[in-house]
């Protein structure tokens, strides 16, 4: 009875690897049928035409030497420039020194208290923009008094910079 079981488990073992075996015949049909679709889809390509983009430029808009704006950078001192609207205090003058930018109004009247507590004259203006409310604690004639207090301004206030008005 062993003598039979191994027998056919030999045999089942030996037609499982014997009929499983790709024929290199196959493979080589394989290749040619590829390589026959690879060639008709290259002449396909060739016998379309070729479109051609035509680049598009934007006009060149002109303008008088004198309606140019150069900004002096000098001195090495970022400057933004925002269009902004004032919401309480005494009004902007060319440079500004921003400690805090909030999207509530309310966060900045905090800030601005707290500035005004301290005796800076703190001011809140907003940008329309990007719907941002800046509190400012000091604003200058100059970039220079500007940058002088922005860097004293950097001991509480790490994120201070300077906004430019004009």
């Amino acid at each position: 009875m062993k003598k039979y079981t191994v027998l056919c488990a030999g045999l089942c073992l030996a037609l499982a690897f014997t009929s499983c075996k790709s024929s290199e015949s196959a493979y080589k049909k394989a290749y040619e049928k590829a390589k026959q679709y690879d060639t008709q889809t290259a002449q396909q390509q060739a016998a379309q035409p070729v479109e051609t983009s035509t680049a598009v430029v934007a006009p060149v808009q002109t303008r008088p030497a004198n309606d140019t704006r150069v900004t002096d950078n000098a001195d090495n001192v970022s400057v933004r420039q925002e269009r902004v609207s004032m919401v309480s205090g005494n009004g902007l003058k060319a440079f500004s020194v921003v400690v805090g930018s909030f999207g509530l109004v309310t966060n900045a009247e905090g800030l601005q208290q707290r500035l005004r507590d301290a005796g800076y004259d703190a001011q809140i203006v907003k940008n329309e923009d990007r719907n941002m409310y800046r509190v400012i604690a000091a604003t200058f004639d100059n970039k220079a008094d500007a940058a002088r207090s922005r860097d004293q301004l950097r001991a509480t206030y790490a994120d201070a910079w300077l906004l430019s008005n004009q």
